[in-house]
């Protein structure tokens, strides 16, 4: 399995709009790349060519240019928020050539907002065909030779979903946008090969892990390796990498990792 990171920043992106100079990139160093942070989005892929698509950021598009990806087979949300959901659109060009609709899955909850919000996604409109069919999570367990599970995770006043993805004996899961552990989350991702978590910044956050929490989080379900994502403009790369453990890496736009 290969994880694909195609978006590491948080809702507003590094740098983000405003400040001095309009451009912001707060404690973020802008000459080194890997601080430039669109929206959080992964892919995980198999040997056989497979890849499942986690969260429709708002910059998807330039996501999947840089990283030369046209094929899709199958997206999941983890919620319902913009910053994860609304580059819906970009899936348009992806439904051309194929048989029928991208198949798409979320949790009861998010199926519905997603719906109410994106309705024409979900069932054509205008004599333009359905891009996307989407189910929800309760009866799925393999899907395009992966195996899937779930779990819920608070957000705040919200709840996110957290996914493990499991092919040939390796897991990469993704917990992204959570402010609590609960069991639910330690048991899910228990022993995986590659954990992708949430971490906006250092200090607490009401809706958001800490660097703290998303290292206590890897460390408590025995995660092989970590992966920080969502990070905001306080969270320079380079000095981030040089604050965690061996088995934490600081994730980036393009990362590519092999679990």
């Amino acid at each position: 399995m290969k994880l694909i990171v195609l978006g590491s920043g948080t809702s507003t992106g590094v740098p983000r709009l405003g400040g001095e100079t309009g451009i912001d990139w707060g404690a973020c160093d802008p000459d080194n790349p890997k601080n430039r942070r669109s929206r959080v989005s992964i892919v995980v892929e198999n040997d056989e060519g497979s890849r499942l698509l986690v969260d429709t950021s708002p910059d998807l598009r330039s996501q999947l240019l840089a990283t030369g990806i046209a094929k899709l087979d199958a997206v999941f949300w983890t919620h319902d928020h913009a910053d994860h959901c609304h580059g819906i659109d970009d899936l348009r060009p992806l439904r051309y050539g194929r048989g029928g609709p991208i198949p798409g899955f979320a949790a009861d909850e998010t199926v519905r907002r997603l719906r109410q919000r994106f309705g024409y996604v979900f069932a054509g409109q205008h004599g333009y065909p359905t891009i996307v069919s989407i189910e929800t999570l309760e009866n799925l367990r393999m899907f395009a030779g992966f195996s899937v599970q779930s779990c819920q995770m608070p957000h705040g006043p919200a709840q996110s979903t957290g996914f493990r993805f499991e092919c040939d004996g390796k897991s990469i899961c993704y917990a992204t946008d959570f402010s609590e552990i609960t069991r639910d989350m330690v048991d899910l991702f228990s022993g995986c090969d590659i954990l992708v978590v949430d971490c906006l910044r250092r200090e607490p956050h009401p809706t958001h892990a800490n660097l703290g929490m998303a290292i206590e989080l890897a460390d408590a379900s025995r995660a092989r390796r970590a992966v920080l994502t969502h990070l905001d403009k306080s969270m320079d790369y380079a000095i981030l990498s040089d604050e965690t453990p061996d088995h934490v890496l600081v994730g980036h736009d393009g990362m590519e990792l092999a679990a």
